[in-house]
């Protein structure tokens, strides 16, 4: 063989080899980010229920003042009774 076809076999299989190394790598990184957004997605889950109940707790909050407030004025409104007769 001569010296030529010699480098060109040593230069294909130097970067059929460096293709494969960083085939493995870029597998692995993909698998590193697959696992990443799932973990993100399980956070923003959870984010989600919290947001929620706090959201519930917001509403009866709510729901309970305006009893309160239906509640007082009902008896203002029977102590003007009361207190007109």
């Amino acid at each position: 063989m001569d010296v030529t076809q010699l480098v060109i076999v040593f230069v294909s299989i130097t970067l059929t080899v460096l293709l494969v190394i960083v085939g493995i790598q870029v597998f692995f990184i993909l698998s590193e980010i697959r696992i990443t957004v799932q973990k993100v997605n399980k956070m923003l889950d959870d984010m989600g229920k919290v947001s929620g109940v706090a959201s519930d707790s917001i509403v009866n909050m709510s729901g309970m003042l305006a009893g309160l407030k239906a509640g007082l004025s009902f008896l203002t409104s029977f102590r003007k009774r009361t207190s007109d007769e």
